[in-house]
């Protein structure tokens, strides 16, 4: 028993030996003693050297491996940026793409951190011009039949007042959306801002009307052919300016009836002149329905323009209502001879959400052409658009930088600001120091608003301070650089006022500086950055049940 008990342990001893025997080499018996922590006894020579490994570190060097095995790192590669941070090591290379489900790092990520204010980012522009403009180019190319106005079959004094106002070539979306409109199709547009979409519904009906028969002389016989539905009185001011200069030749009447006018003015306005085209806002031309001053019964074009805002709960109830006072086609057959229907022109710079609901009581939505850009709800890759973490108190100073900036070089500035009281108080602080500008907000009275924009459309003044009331639809061609100095509160927001630079024939190099304060205006940034990191459309900004299944 003794002899086998023995042996067993000289067996074992042998095999433990050789498990722990050191490297043969020198470099390696070295690297084996120090690297693992190693203890050797080394009283006798004929001592057996005893290994001790931690368990911490065996583990550590296997969390760093799989750490290594599965992590992507993102290396910037050389060339154009698409995003700039203050962080090198977060900016993202305009070749560089991510998987459909890959997360990007975000250079936004801490912002809701006290320690994140004076971190900034950019999205630089990847293209030279507009999108619109762009596609139309190519589309002109494959097929010169469609690079110039006269090829869509509108008259020539059309065309020719076109070329007088130095508009020689369609955009995108008037290449869509004339063609369709001429053929008597009911047709919603969603198209991104700046993409020519006035003219696209102006110029198929103008021409419609001047190969009809020759206004009447009798102005009571008279009726109104075209309406044009806006949501504000700017908007139907610079709608009817273009109809004017478009119907010249015609002797077509353009007129306007917009909020802030009394039911005197109102009447006066129908009874002097009945015009063929109308231009209003959804209140004032309520009250002139309930007053019976107009008459919509042979009404050939009804426009729904900015439709996103029409759309609204604020404005959907009187669009209803006036809707009904119309009466809609429900196929092109109808729109032509006697007894002709109104055909429906819906357009906008986003898809309108409510749509079906309320424009199926009026017409046949499957027979409804629908125009959608491939750029609907994406931002903008012409223009520039930087964000920078600031605290509150400090937004007026980088504002005042800013300004000085595009002092020098006279362009446009937009400042953008949430509320009329902050319009009003961020000029008082900037007449302080010695900035000229403007205000325009929706708590002024009609009379001193009338005169402001246009005062900034004609370089009169070169800083507008605004609220969200110069952010739809309005002509900023002119604008170079758009300020967000309170972030908006939704992507649509966002899209709207970004949309004022970067338009078809407006200002190169245009830029948006948005100035972000508050935890909720950093969880707008972080969505926008990982769209444009993604280049995907903005999130929050998912398209209505009347969608397409294909684009047209």
């Amino acid at each position: 028993m003794l002899r086998l008990v023995s042996a067993l342990a000289s067996s074992r001893t042998q095999s433990f030996a050789l498990r722990c025997r050191p490297p043969t080499s020198k470099v390696s018996a070295c690297f084996w003693f120090h690297s693992s922590g190693l203890h050797r006894k080394t009283a006798g020579a004929g001592e057996i050297p005893i290994i001790r490994v931690p368990k911490s570190m065996q583990k550590r060097v296997e969390s760093v491996k799989e750490i290594v095995g599965k992590t992507n790192i993102h290396n910037v590669r050389a060339g154009r940026l698409l995003i700039q941070s203050k962080d090198p090591s977060l900016s993202q290379s305009a070749a560089h793409m991510y998987a459909k489900f890959e997360k990007p790092v975000l250079c936004s990520k801490g912002w809701k951190h006290n320690k994140s204010y004076g971190d900034y980012f950019a999205i630089n522009r990847t293209r030279s011009v507009a999108p619109c403009v762009a596609d139309s180019q190519k589309v002109g190319e494959e097929k010169e039949t469609l690079f110039k106005f006269n090829h869509l079959r509108i008259c020539k004094p059309l065309a020719d007042v076109l070329e007088g106002m130095n508009i020689t070539r369609p955009t995108t979306v008037q290449l869509q959306t004339v063609p369709k409109v001429m053929k008597g199709h009911n047709v919603l547009c969603a198209a991104e801002t700046g993409s020519g979409k006035t003219l696209s519904y102006l110029l198929p009906i103008i021409h419609k009307l001047q190969a009809q028969t020759a206004p009447e002389t009798d102005v009571e016989e008279r009726k109104i052919h075209a309406l044009v539905l806006v949501p504000s009185r700017e908007l139907s001011e610079q709608v009817a300016a273009v109809s004017r200069m478009l119907c010249r030749p015609f002797g077509i009447v353009t007129k306007t009836v917009g909020g802030g006018r009394g039911v005197g003015h109102i009447k006066m306005l129908f009874k002097r002149h009945v015009p063929d085209i109308l231009v209003a806002t959804p209140g004032a031309l309520v009250k002139a329905l309930q007053r019976r001053c107009l008459d919509l019964s042979e009404l050939s074009f009804f426009v729904i323009d900015e439709a996103d805002t029409m759309f609204d709960p604020s404005f959907s109830g009187m669009l209803e209502n006036i809707l009904k006072s119309a009466i809609i086609s429900r196929d092109p057959s109808e729109t032509n001879g006697p007894g002709h229907k109104a055909q429906l022109l819906v357009i906008g710079a986003t898809f309108p959400g409510g749509v079906k609901e309320v424009l199926s009581q009026v017409t046949d939505l499957g027979k409804m052409k629908i125009i959608k850009s491939k750029m609907l709800h994406f931002l903008m890759p012409h223009v520039k658009q930087t964000f920078l973490k600031v605290k509150s108190a400090e937004k007026i100073l980088e504002l005042h930088q800013a300004l000085k900036v595009h002092e020098k070089d006279n362009a446009a500035v937009l400042v953008f600001c949430n509320k009329s009281t902050t319009v009003n108080w961020l000029g008082y602080s900037l007449d302080e120091i010695g900035v000229r500008h403007a205000r325009l907000q929706g708590e002024m009275a009609a009379a001193v608003r009338s005169g402001i924009f246009h005062q900034f459309q004609k370089e009169i003044i070169n800083v507008l301070i605004c609220t969200d009331i110069a952010s739809r639809g309005l002509d900023t061609s002119r604008v170079q650089l758009v300020v967000n100095y309170d972030f908006p509160l939704n992507p649509a927001d966002y899209i709207h006022r970004a949309g004022r630079v970067g338009r078809a024939g407006g200002q190169e190099d245009a830029e948006v500086l948005n100035f972000v304060t508050h935890p909720w205006d950093v969880e707008l940034v972080q969505k926008i950055e990982a769209a444009a990191r993604k280049r995907t459309y903005l999130p929050g900004m998912e398209k209505d049940d009347l969608e397409p299944k294909s684009n047209v």
